[in-house]
């Protein structure tokens, strides 16, 4: 069992019998009142973000997540489609808001690592740093880059973030799949 105190970002707990991921924490203690913790909790299951006062009662249940490696393999009306490492007949499909942002990023045989509740796949975590290629880029102009230019470019999976002014078309990129922010260029085009 978990106390209210121990809920750090990062935590995965289990309430009302489905498991949360707790996104941030922070103690709060008011006058003459017992202090609680304020938390923002997202469902692993249905990927709902909520936000959620902690008790010094409240008895929150550790749980045991199984992981396994995993293939992205496409994405197809709302669904993200894996198969697991090694065994391409065991497929499975988690929705995109499950996947959220991070599946911005995923191309075909992109090894990821899927979180398993109960025997049941309910999420995958992809890699922090991706190499993607550059499919467009606006040419770079000339002018105030006194404050250090940037342009927004779209990558092959159709993401499209913002990067320095000499990135072109054809140039690999390594993109940080968290914040969804370019961290240098891997290899330049032709």
């Amino acid at each position: 069992m978990l106390s209210y105190t121990e809920l750090k970002k990062g935590t995965i707990f289990s309430m009302d019998g489905q498991p949360y991921e707790v996104l941030e924490a922070n103690f709060l203690r008011m006058q003459q009142r017992k202090a609680v913790m304020q938390a923002k909790i997202r469902n692993l299951i249905s990927g709902r973000v909520v936000d959620r006062n902690f008790q010094p009662s409240d008895q929150l249940e550790e749980v045991e997540l199984e992981k396994k490696s995993a293939v992205f393999i496409y994405q197809n009306r709302g669904e993200f489609w894996f198969h697991e490492k090694g065994n391409p007949k065991n497929r499975f499909s988690i929705p995109a808001e499950v996947v959220g942002e991070a599946g911005n990023f995923l191309t075909s045989n992109t090894a990821v690592t899927a979180v398993y509740f109960s025997g049941k796949p309910i999420n995958v975590s992809v890699p922090i740093k991706m190499d993607l290629k550059v499919i467009e880029a606006p040419p770079s102009i000339k002018g105030n880059t006194a404050q250090g230019g940037t342009k927004v470019v779209t990558l092959e999976t159709g993401a499209k973030i913002s990067t320095p002014l000499f990135i072109n078309t054809g140039d690999v990129i390594r993109v940080n799949t968290e914040k969804g922010e370019y961290v240098e260029r891997v290899e330049k085009g032709v």
